[in-house]
C-alpha cells in the first residue's frame, strides 16, 4: 500500500543544528551529524538539510557538510541554502546528496529553475516556498529567511515553478513554524491543487493525525516536520525521534 513520505527537516546554522518558532527564537539542538546517524538507526525516508544563513551571506552550502551527511546517510537527502549556479547543484549532486533545495533564487531568478531542471532532471530539483499573511489575510512569499517580503502570491508561484521545470514543492508556513499546532491546511491544499507535481507539507506539525489531515485533506504528497522530530514531552527536550514503520502505516490507514 502506498504510504506518504515523511521527512524531517533540518536547518542549519553554523555547525549547528537548530530549530525556529515563526523563523525566530532558534534553539540549539546539536550536532548534525549525530543526527544523521540517529534517524540511519530509525530508518527516516529521507531528509532535508537546510542552511538558513547561506542566501543571506551570499554564499552556498558547504560541501565539506554535505560531503560528510553523503558518507554517513543511509537514506535519499536534499540539500539547500544559498544555491545559485548550476556548478553548485553539479558539486552538490557529486557530494552525494539526491536533492537540491532552492528558494530565494527561485524567486528572483525563475529562469534558474529550468535551466537546473534541464541539466539535472525535475526530480533533482525542489523549490521551497516560505508563505506569511498580510495585514487583511492575504498570502505572499517571503524569501531570505523570511525577512524579505516579495508581494507574490504562493499559488500562481507554485504554478510557474512547475512550468518551469521544479519536480517537487515544500511548501512551509511562517506563521505555523515550530508552533507544533498543525499545518496551514487551507495554504497546503491550495497550492497542492494548482500544481500535479509532488506537494510537502511543513510547518506546525505536532502529532501523527497532523500527518493525516495534510495528506487526507489538504492533499500533501508528502509531509515533512523539524520539532516534531527533535523535541519530546510537553517541556520540548532534544530528543531525535521518528516513527516506526508500524505506526507509519497506521497514520495514513
Amino acid at each position: 500500500m502506498f504510504r506518504p513520505r515523511v521527512i524531517p527537516i533540518l536547518l542549519l546554522k553554523g555547525h549547528g543544528l537548530v530549530k525556529s518558532i515563526k523563523f525566530k527564537d532558534y534553539r540549539y539542538i546539536g550536532d548534525p551529524i549525530n543526527a544523521v546517524k540517529i534517524f540511519n538507526d530509525l530508518n527516516a525516508d529521507e531528509l532535508v538539510f537546510l542552511d538558513i544563513l547561506a542566501s543571506k551571506q551570499k554564499r552556498c552550502i558547504s560541501l565539506d557538510f554535505v560531503r560528510k551527511v553523503g558518507e554517513e546517510a543511509n537514506m535519499p537527502f536534499a540539500v539547500g541554502g544559498g544555491i545559485r549556479t548550476i556548478k553548485e547543484i553539479m558539486e552538490i549532486i557529486h557530494a552525494g546528496a539526491e536533492n537540491v533545495v532552492i528558494n530565494s533564487y527561485a524567486v528572483e531568478n525563475p529562469e534558474f529553475i529550468r535551466k537546473a531542471s534541464d541539466e539535472f532532471g525535475s526530480s533533482t530539483i525542489v523549490v521551497s516556498m516560505d508563505v506569511k499573511k498580510k495585514l487583511f489575510g492575504k498570502s505572499q512569499l517571503y524569501t531570505y529567511g523570511g525577512s524579505n517580503s516579495t508581494g507574490i502570491d504562493p499559488v500562481s508561484f507554485a504554478s510557474l515553478m512547475q512550468k518551469m521545470g521544479a519536480g517537487e514543492i515544500i511548501i512551509n508556513s511562517i506563521e505555523n513554524d515550530g508552533t507544533m499546532q498543525g499545518y496551514d491546511l487551507e495554504l497546503i491544499k491550495s497550492v497542492a491543487e494548482s500544481v500535479s507535481i509532488p506537494v510537502v507539507a511543513l510547518g506546525g506539525a505536532g502529532k501523527s493525525d497532523d500527518f493525516n489531515k495534510a495528506v487526507r485533506q489538504a492533499y500533501a504528497s508528502a509531509v515533512a516536520a523539524g520539532s516534531m522530530f527533535v523535541f519530546h514531552g510537553p517541556r520540548k527536550a532534544v530528543l531525535i525521534n521518528y516513527p516506526d514503520k508500524d505506526v507509519l502505516g497506521g497514520i495514513f490507514k
